[in-house]
């Protein structure tokens, strides 16, 4: 009886669990809060740059990749914004879709 109730204990933590488990389509609890606080952090190097508009640059990280898109008045804003963000703790990869107007 005591085994049983064990083993239905240990099944129930399991699949509680796997609700919070990470998929390559979705991350885990921990991992949204991680790149939260990347983007956060990311935006808010922009923003303090005065040479990127951090307002026109657009931020979304996913799994520590972070994609920034938008538009910029010219290619050395594009150069400078990938730069920031790689300097970023935690950011492991950079996707630039930004675009010169």
């Amino acid at each position: 009886m005591r085994t049983a109730l064990l083993m239905v204990g240990v099944t129930i933590v399991t699949i509680a669990s796997m609700g919070c488990a990470s998929t390559p389509l979705q991350e885990s609890t921990g991992e949204y809060l991680d790149d939260s606080v990347i983007t956060t952090k990311v935006k808010t190097a922009l923003l303090r740059c005065p040479l990127v508009s951090g307002v026109d640059v657009h931020v979304e990280t996913f799994k520590n990749r972070v994609q920034l898109s938008g538009f910029v008045d010219e290619m050395r804003q594009v150069e400078h914004a990938v730069t920031l963000t790689r300097e970023v703790e935690g950011v492991g990869v950079v996707e630039n879709r930004m675009s010169v107007k």
